[in-house]
């Protein structure tokens, strides 16, 4: 790890990190998510909404790729250079946030799935679970400690084995469909109006934010791309593909069960849908196809987690003690940050009611400020015409995508309940020591005014939010 060579990722180990940061618990919930919310018709609006905005978001991330070379980490360094060090931190604290949420409930649905054959693991947030977990957790952190480049390959097997049981499911699915069942749950309910429907897609747009996050896995990982133009290609490539494998697992499954029966089905539902089609076998080999997929996906989020510490903290912008690396060139210290706070995460879903689906939501509401904040550079950058003096048609189609790419992060943010962002204002208003201690150690100045009225507002909402729960106002 050491030397500029061993380092550096072709461009389908790029493309291996964003379908494996994808396709990893999300995909295998599709149907009982989907079908709690929407039929069919609803679904087909939701993915073409979610499809369209995030190919503008992939587009961006692509634009920005080439025309800022030397921005690494994506996510963070965008928000950054484009507003500020608060809101570039604040970035990285959700991004950060989110993959260690996504953790969770990697963790969460392999022990549930586990349940299925061995009732001690229950739901996945029973004691039993929680123990094996934090093994399993703590044995990856040191396979990690060995390389970033040892785990990336490793990554890269388990994303093309990973397929395989999701292809095949899709086979199976199509082969039993049935147009009369799908035709039943076709408007999702008895009542067909435009309320109605666009009730329904609301109701799905966060869970559609959980499995394309992942998204930025190239971008984030730029810094070891032996080309900075397959950063954006990787991108592209890897979205295209997972939104065929989203949408083919979603729509499909209304022609198997009817919604009722699709909400009923406990996680990993794909199990339940396929065993409906032949039989208890295919509850196992679902199962086994998310063992595989989980790991990968955990594998990803954990490389990207660790790395948007480190590069934050190299960037000034997190406290210097996250940029230290051991001898294999691993951010190690950020990594024992990211899984304690996974471990501490692990403890508290043994009081949460149904910690799957929390942590899926939380996940996606984490991620929506970093995206909203890459999408309003994309705009910024075009508008002003930094690095498109010679080029004003490129300029033009870049805005565009971007200007999309906002009003659809804006609409999910939108989209996503009070909750749901109360939550996260708890941890972005306490996370902010983070930024405190690292402006402090540096000798410079903590906020600016409208950094200190960003912050109020946040601190409020964690206050809020933790008075809700203590109250029983919010449910978790």
């Amino acid at each position: 790890m050491n030397s500029t060579v061993q380092q550096k990722f072709s461009i389908w180990t790029l493309t291996a990190m964003v379908v494996g940061s994808m396709v990893g618990a999300g995909i295998f919930s599709l149907p009982q998510a989907f079908g709690r919310e929407t039929g069919p018709f609803g679904a087909m609006i939701a993915w073409a909404i979610a499809g369209v905005g995030m190919l503008m978001l992939a587009f961006v991330f692509q634009t920005l790729s080439v025309r800022k070379p030397d921005l690494d980490a994506g996510v963070y360094a965008y928000a950054k250079a484009g507003f500020g060090n608060y809101l570039g931190f604040l970035s990285a604290l959700g991004y950060w946030s989110a993959a260690v949420l996504g953790n969770v409930s990697y963790f969460v649905l392999i022990k549930s799935t586990l349940g299925l054959f061995f009732p001690v693991f229950g739901d996945g947030n029973t004691i039993t679970a929680i123990v094996i977990s934090s093994m399993l957790l703590w044995i990856v952190h040191s396979l990690i400690l060995r390389g970033v480049k040892e785990a990336a390959a490793i990554n890269t097997i388990v994303t093309y084995a990973k397929i395989i049981p999701i292809f095949l499911f899709i086979i199976f699915v199509i082969y039993g469909f049935s147009a009369d069942v799908f035709t039943a749950n076709f408007w999702g309910g008895e009542e067909v109006s435009v309320g109605s429907i666009a009730s329904q897609v609301r109701g799905t747009m966060l869970v559609t934010v959980f499995v394309f996050v992942g998204i930025e896995g190239a971008s984030v990982y730029s810094r070891y791309a032996r080309n900075r133009g397959d950063v954006g290609v990787a991108t592209l490539l890897g979205f295209i593909g997972v939104l065929c494998l989203l949408v083919l697992v979603t729509i499909p499954s209304y022609g198997i069960m009817l919604r009722p029966e699709l909400t009923a089905l406990r996680n990993p539902s794909m199990a339940g849908v396929l065993e409906a089609v032949v039989g208890p076998w295919g509850a196992k080999f679902v199962s086994f196809g998310l063992l595989i997929s989980v790991a990968g996906a955990y594998l990803s989020w954990v490389l990207l987690a660790a790395e948007i510490l480190f590069t934050a903290s190299h960037h000034q912008t997190m406290p210097r003690f996250l940029a230290y690396k051991n001898k294999h060139g691993v951010p190690s210290r950020a990594l024992w940050l990211t899984n304690t706070v996974v471990q501490v995460f692990l403890v508290l879903t043994l009081f949460a009611q149904q910690a799957f689906r929390l942590a899926l939501e939380l996940t996606s509401s984490m991620i929506l400020i970093p995206y909203l904040l890459v999408a309003a550079y994309g705009v910024k950058l075009a508008w002003g015409g930094e690095s498109y003096e010679n080029d004003p048609v490129a300029r033009r189609v870049d805005f565009a995508r971007a200007a999309i790419a906002l009003i659809y992060t804006a609409g999910l943010i939108y989209a996503a309940s009070a909750k749901h962002l109360l939550l996260s204002a708890v941890i972005y208003g306490p996370g902010t020591i983070l930024f405190v201690m690292a402006r402090k150690e540096r000798g410079q100045r903590v906020f600016t005014p409208a950094e200190m009225g960003m912050f109020v507002v946040a601190a409020l909402g964690a206050v809020a939010a933790i008075y809700g729960i203590l109250a029983g106002a919010i449910a978790v």
